[in-house]
C-alpha cells in the first residue's frame, strides 16, 4: 500500500499546517504526518507570515504531490467525495468556495497581528484597527452561513472545507478574548469539541518550543 504522508509544522504556530492536516482528516483519508523542524529559516518565515511557504502543509498521495492549502482541499473532495467536504449544492458549493478563497488570500492584518498560538491565553488583548475590521468581516461570514445553512457548521449539520479554513480563526478568538455574538460564541464551540480538533489541541499544548516571535504580550 502507498504510504499518504503530510508535512505539516508547529501545531501550536502554524494556522496552514491545522487546516490542511484537518481535511485530511475529515476526508478520513489515513496517513503519516511529517513534521518539519520550526528552527530553520523557510519554516520560521512561514510562521511568521514573512514568505508564502510551500513547505507546509504538503499531501502526498498515490505519488501525488500537493501543497497550498485550497488545492490540498479540492483534491481531497475529488478523491473522498463521500466526505462531504464541500456542499452538494451547486449554489452552496460556490458560496463554501468563495469564504474558503476569501480566507486564503485575504485577512492579513488579523493573521498577522493575532498569530495562532493555541497555548497562550491573552487577556485585555488591544486590537489593531486594521485587524479589527478583518474580524468583524469573519463575524459577518460566520453569521450569514449560520444563518443561511442553520448550523452548527457554517454550511449545515457536516463540516466542510469552510470550517476547516476557519478553524484556525477559532484558535485566535480563543487566545485572544475576542467578543463575539452568542450564534458565533456557539459556533467557536463547536468547532472547539469536535474530535479532530481536540486531538490537535492537545498535541499543540505537548509541544515543548516556543517561538518568541510569536509569544505577544501586552
Amino acid at each position: 500500500m502507498t504510504k499518504t504522508t503530510l508535512t505539516i509544522s508547529s501545531k501550536n504556530y502554524s494556522s496552514w499546517s491545522l487546516r490542511g492536516w484537518l481535511m485530511v482528516k475529515m476526508a478520513g483519508l489515513e496517513f503519516v504526518e511529517l513534521p518539519i523542524q520550526t528552527d530553520t529559516a523557510d519554516a520560521r518565515a512561514e510562521l511568521l507570515l514573512l514568505s508564502p511557504s510551500i513547505l507546509v502543509p504538503c499531501l502526498t498521495h498515490n505519488k501525488v504531490k500537493v501543497w497550498d492549502t485550497l488545492a490540498i482541499g479540492e483534491y481531497l473532495n475529488e478523491i473522498a467525495p463521500k466526505a462531504n467536504l464541500l456542499p452538494s449544492n451547486q449554489v452552496h458549493r460556490a458560496h463554501c468556495r468563495a469564504i474558503c478563497g476569501e480566507m486564503h488570500s485575504g485577512f492579513s492584518a488579523m493573521r498577522s497581528s493575532l498569530p495562532m498560538n493555541i497555548k497562550a491565553k491573552i487577556k485585555s488583548f488591544k486590537v489593531w484597527s486594521k485587524a479589527e475590521a478583518d474580524i468583524e468581516r469573519i463575524k459577518e461570514i460566520w453569521k450569514h452561513c449560520l444563518l443561511t445553512y442553520k448550523g452548527p457548521y457554517l454550511f449545515g449539520k457536516h463540516m466542510t472545507l469552510a470550517d476547516a479554513m476557519y478553524a484556525p480563526v477559532v484558535m485566535r478568538f480563543k487566545t485572544y478574548g475576542i467578543e463575539l455574538t452568542p450564534a458565533c460564541m456557539k459556533y467557536c464551540e463547536q468547532i472547539i469539541a469536535n474530535p479532530f480538533i481536540k486531538e490537535w489541541i492537545e498535541a499543540a499544548q505537548a509541544e515543548p518550543d516556543d517561538i518568541e516571535e510569536l509569544e505577544v504580550e501586552y
